[in-house]
């Protein structure tokens, strides 16, 4: 095996990325949470429920970036508060469905624009045109 060595210049490069996601990711959670008693994990899942009506589970821990047992104890506790259902899937007996419940919808409607305050406020304000364009180039070639 070999390694690659990695430069402190890199190295901070990718620090610096990492406490800026956990900075932003904090005071968005911090806003859900204050004014709406909502983990932004929650909202994660009841914004993509929202987009896409119903998702097998398998689906929504891919887009929430949760393992399937997180996704299971969130949809869990989101459940008992009446904010989403699970279904079986009728050609899977083995398959399940999470559905946005009415609740969910309204409580989905509350937050978002919390939400999408935060990105604005911590991120998107920080930015010019040129910086937004080179930034999204930059995480398109990482998320690829």
């Amino acid at each position: 095996m070999t390694t690659s060595t990695v430069s402190s210049a890199e190295l901070l490069v990718w620090r610096t990325m990492l406490r800026a996601q956990a900075r932003i990711s904090r005071r968005v959670q911090a806003d859900l949470l204050a004014r709406h008693d909502l983990a932004v994990g929650s909202y994660e899942v009841l914004m993509h429920l929202g987009e896409a009506g119903r998702l097998r589970m398998n689906d929504l821990a891919d887009r929430v970036l949760l393992s399937r047992s997180g996704l299971t104890r969130l949809v869990d506790r989101l459940e008992r508060e009446g904010l989403v259902t699970r279904q079986t899937c009728p050609s899977d007996a083995r398959g399940l469905y999470a559905d946005l419940t009415a609740a969910g919808r309204a409580r989905l409607d509350e937050a978002t624009p919390t939400y999408r305050q935060g990105v604005r406020d911590y991120v998107l304000s920080r930015l010019d045109e040129p910086d937004l364009r080179a930034l999204q180039e930059i995480l398109a070639k990482l998320a690829d």
